[in-house]
């Protein structure tokens, strides 16, 4: 593995990937399929360890009948796991998504509030969740949003050396200015999924090419 880069270096580094991104991907949206914060917020939810395409097959279906905090909340838990049963461990993501709508209804009048601290205390939501739904939905940059395709991406052009989700995202706050983090998330991942894939990447059609150090990459 090559010698991790020096602050100043990747620094430098995280300036060319912006401005490649910017370039090839200028319009990039969440994949989630969302009318209102407190969809995204379930949808986000139900992406833990699940496709975006399955999720938005799924949500398609639950918001068509239940798009609002107040329906869900009503729900009985059993109806709930049969409606996102597809999306993988559909138990756990029903109770906390129930127990996600009461303490909306209950604190919030059904909104979802666009706060940090007050969304990673309802249930189910952690910090990842919570930047998805504050930079998405409220266009609030509280942090970088890292999941498999930022996380794989940002250790192949050299950004960082973390497999923590966690250490990735503190490591890039450190190199990309704050007004960056919403887009840079969306546009890693549309990166991801059309060039840099995990087994095959397509190295030879990459913009990125002449300054991606490829690490961990075999052609």
């Amino acid at each position: 593995m090559p010698k991790k880069l020096s602050l100043a270096n990747r620094k430098k580094q995280a300036q060319r990937v912006v401005k490649q991104l910017a370039t090839d991907y200028p319009i990039a949206e969440c994949a989630l399929n969302y009318e209102t914060p407190y969809q995204l917020l379930i949808a986000t939810i139900l992406s833990a360890q699940c496709t975006d395409i399955r999720v938005n097959m799924v949500t398609q279906e639950l918001f068509a009948k239940y798009p609002t905090a107040e329906d869900i909340a009503a729900l009985p838990i059993a109806k709930i796991e049969k409606l996102v049963q597809s999306t993988g461990f559909f138990r756990n993501k029903a109770k906390n998504i129930k127990a996600a709508s009461q303490k909306l209804m209950d604190e919030y009048d059904g909104q979802v509030p666009a706060d940090l601290d007050a969304l990673v205390a309802l249930p189910g939501v952690g910090r990842k969740t919570a930047n998805v739904v504050l930079g998405t939905a409220f266009g609030i940059p509280t942090g970088v949003v890292v999941d498999t395709h930022v996380g794989r991406l940002s250790r192949r052009m050299g950004l960082t050396a973390q497999a923590d989700a966690v250490k990735v995202e503190a490591e890039l706050i450190q190199l990309l200015p704050q007004k960056e983090w919403i887009q840079f998330s969306h546009r890693m991942i549309h990166h991801g999924r059309a060039i840099c894939d995990a087994r095959k990447p397509k190295c030879d059609q990459c913009h990125f090419a002449n300054f991606c150090p490829q690490v961990g990459v075999t052609v």
